[in-house]
């Protein structure tokens, strides 16, 4: 007797996958049915393709959305702070001039009041000089003494004592106020006194010259030298040999 075929039954998990199958299968377009024909590695691949391609679509929207930019700081100006107030130079004695010494020795006579050797600070005027010698004497003639020149260490400021009765100093007669042309005494004259009247008496210097010297003595304080009328404009080499002998700084 011929054994009847076993015909097993679907069991509940069977009928359930079944049962998903169709399921998708009526969700899917028609090419994808025909293509893929459902079968369950290509439902799979083709659920890996959605879900990379879904993966790519979110990160490139998250890359470009909207971000909020602070705004810079503001950077505030710092205050001006007001540069102080300039001090004078014989306030400022430590500063010196030239810095070769912070005191210079000078000697103070004639009509003032109390003469002799004063040490004062390098970078005082004759002004201080003044001063120190406790001022000038009612009736003195200041005429042609520069009360605003920087004194040098070891020269001599005379105060209204004629040319001709000028003690010498270190670079020839002492400094003093009326010391006259070369020729009085036989006192050169003094570049740092003199008047553009008494510079236009020297040889080969007329007013245009004369008053170059004074200018020039005015805007660099003085002259320390004899040498420094080479920098006055119009005095060549042979102008300043002629005058080299008749003044003095």
């Amino acid at each position: 007797m011929a054994e009847e075929p076993v015909v097993e039954e679907p069991t509940a998990s069977g009928v359930g996958e079944r049962r998903w199958r169709q399921a998708v299968r009526e969700r899917l377009p028609l090419w994808v049915q025909t293509r893929c024909g459902l079968e369950p590695r290509s439902l799979a691949a083709l659920a890996v393709v959605l879900g990379v391609a879904a993966c790519a679509a979110g990160g490139f929207f998250w890359a470009g959305r909207p971000e909020q930019v602070r705004a810079p700081e503001v950077v505030r100006v710092a205050p001006v702070v007001a540069s102080p107030p300039s001090v004078s130079v014989s306030a400022s004695a430590s500063a010196g001039s030239g810095g070769a010494s912070a005191e210079v020795v000078v000697d103070v006579g004639g009509k003032v009041r109390r003469p002799g050797v004063l040490t004062l600070p390098a970078g005082s005027r004759v002004a201080d000089a003044l001063r120190a010698a406790g001022g000038v004497r009612a009736g003195a003639d200041l005429t042609g003494l520069n009360r605003a020149r920087v004194l040098f260490d070891g020269e001599q400021v005379l105060v209204g004592v004629p040319a001709a009765a000028a003690v010498a100093g270190p670079g020839g007669a002492g400094t003093g106020a009326g010391a006259g042309v070369s020729g009085g005494g036989g006192v050169p004259l003094s570049l740092n006194t003199a008047t553009v009247e008494q510079f236009d008496g020297l040889p080969g210097v007329g007013p245009v010259l004369a008053r170059r010297l004074v200018d020039h003595r005015t805007e660099h304080g003085g002259f320390r030298s004899v040498e420094e009328l080479r920098e006055v404009d119009g005095i060549g080499e042979r102008r300043y040999a002629d005058l080299q002998p008749l003044v003095r700084p």
